[in-house]
């Protein structure tokens, strides 16, 4: 019985200490970009993600070329490219020997990453 006094008790004070908002909200866009933001949303930073890697070599596509070369669906325009351009037995571990990263230059990354607020 004890138990289930207290489980009552912690319900109740807890629906008792929700914030209820005053703003209702419908499901469209004007009502939705009516919110207001959080102070913490604009004082933010945007951060950047770079994937970078050995896909870059045959420069076709994405960082998903090797799915669109050897997936279960391929894509002919890069199965047609790897065909012309590589031996028939070249694999995609094959790519990383010629990844060399000759013209990356961190320092100008950074300033272009500090120049846009990230």
């Amino acid at each position: 019985m004890y138990s289930l006094t207290a489980t009552i008790f912690v319900a109740i004070l807890s629906c008792c200490l929700l914030k209820v908002t005053e703003q209702q909200y419908t499901p469209d866009w004007t009502s939705i970009d009516s919110r207001p933001l959080p102070a913490w949303y604009d004082e933010s930073k945007i951060g950047i993600f770079i994937h970078w890697g050995v896909f870059s070599v045959p420069s076709i596509r994405s960082e998903w070329m090797w799915w669109d070369w050897k997936g279960d669906n391929p894509t002919s325009d890069v199965v047609s490219f790897m065909n012309k351009t590589y031996p028939a037995d070249w694999t995609y571990a094959d790519f990383a020997e010629q990844f060399r990263a000759e013209f990356y230059n961190p320092n100008e990354w950074a300033d272009i990453f500090a120049a846009s607020g990230a």
